[in-house]
């Protein structure tokens, strides 16, 4: 089954929208250690063969935004473009234990080669998995799975993230942010008999 048929199944107003913890603990965790995931809506992509814009149809789309699974890859060089690595690697907490769970690398897309070749508006967060210490943790198999979120950045100082930062810098989850707002709404509003 295609991850579009799957989001399709969701009933309206929810959307996939996961914090940076959850896409590596609840997906790409899975993945790596080859453990079922349920739901399996994130498609397996190979990162060198498909423009951002072509994306559409391939992999899980969730507002604007595009999430796909990959193998690692050294060269991320396409047939008319490359994505060139930002200096920007985010490390990833568990919320619960502290502990680094993942890592999280910027890209953005260039149309044509190098050095002749124009910015584009695509931009890519690539996930990985810590080694944990773990003995399998440290096998190639292990390591060789991404998993990719790309989105169009439409100007200047729009956020590519899908959550907001509380005021102690911690991240909200999207339906963290619904249930605060309910709160805010029925505190503002006057309730009439």
């Amino acid at each position: 089954m295609e991850a579009d048929c799957l989001v399709n199944q969701f009933p309206p107003g929810f959307r996939f929208c996961p914090t940076d913890e959850e896409l590596v603990l609840h997906f790409l965790y899975p993945k790596s250690l080859l453990l079922p995931c349920y739901p399996n809506i994130i498609p397996e992509l190979d990162l060198r063969l498909l423009h951002p814009w072509e994306l559409h149809g391939k992999a899980l789309l969730s507002g604007k935004r595009y999430f796909f699974f990959s193998q690692t890859v050294e060269n991320r060089v396409l047939k008319n473009g490359y994505w060139k690595q930002l200096d920007f690697e985010e490390p990833i907490f568990g919320g619960g234990s502290g502990n680094k769970v993942g890592v999280k690398k910027l890209y953005e897309f260039f149309m044509g080669e190098a050095p002749f070749a124009k910015k584009t508006n695509w931009l890519m967060q690539e996930y990985h998995v810590c080694n944990w210490g773990s003995d399998y943790y440290k096998t190639k198999e292990c390591s060789r799975w991404v998993v990719c979120k790309v989105e169009e950045k439409k100007g200047k100082g729009e956020s590519f993230s899908c959550s907001d930062e509380d005021e102690d810098g911690s991240e909200l989850s999207c339906l963290d942010e619904m249930f605060l707002s309910l709160d805010d709404d029925t505190s503002s509003s006057q309730i009439l008999f």
